[in-house]
């Protein structure tokens, strides 16, 4: 039971946390609408042009590449130095299956043509 204790003490704290912070920004955010405050933004930036505009999603790929070229090395420095004292054959396996997850992803960014410099 008391592991169950601090799982609920911890959320009760989280709770209580998110309320008191918005609790102070309630009563420390100004309340009077100026012409300023209720003018139309986008990301802080003035908005220009039409209401209305179609952007095409490209930061798909870069996110595709970032997942293959450093989420693989955060996990790959510290297997590589634990495993030279500690882990088995098994390990060895197992980073193998991870390493060739990489590689299809990387196969598939060189096929639709991502890593290309142009």
């Amino acid at each position: 039971m008391g592991s169950y204790a601090v799982v609920a003490a911890v959320l009760g704290a989280g709770v209580l946390l998110f309320v008191a912070a918005m609790v102070a920004r309630w009563l420390m955010a100004p309340r009077a609408a100026t012409p300023m405050k209720v003018r139309t933004y986008e990301s802080g930036v003035d908005p220009v042009g039409r209401d209305w505009a179609q952007t095409q999603v490209r930061y798909l790929a870069y996110a595709f590449l970032y997942v293959i070229f450093a989420v693989d090395a955060v996990y790959l420095f510290p297997w590589a130095l634990v495993a030279r004292t500690h882990l088995g054959p098994a390990s060895l396996v197992e980073i193998g299956v991870f390493i060739g997850i990489i590689l299809i992803g990387l196969a598939h960014a060189v096929r639709r043509g991502l890593l290309t410099w142009t």
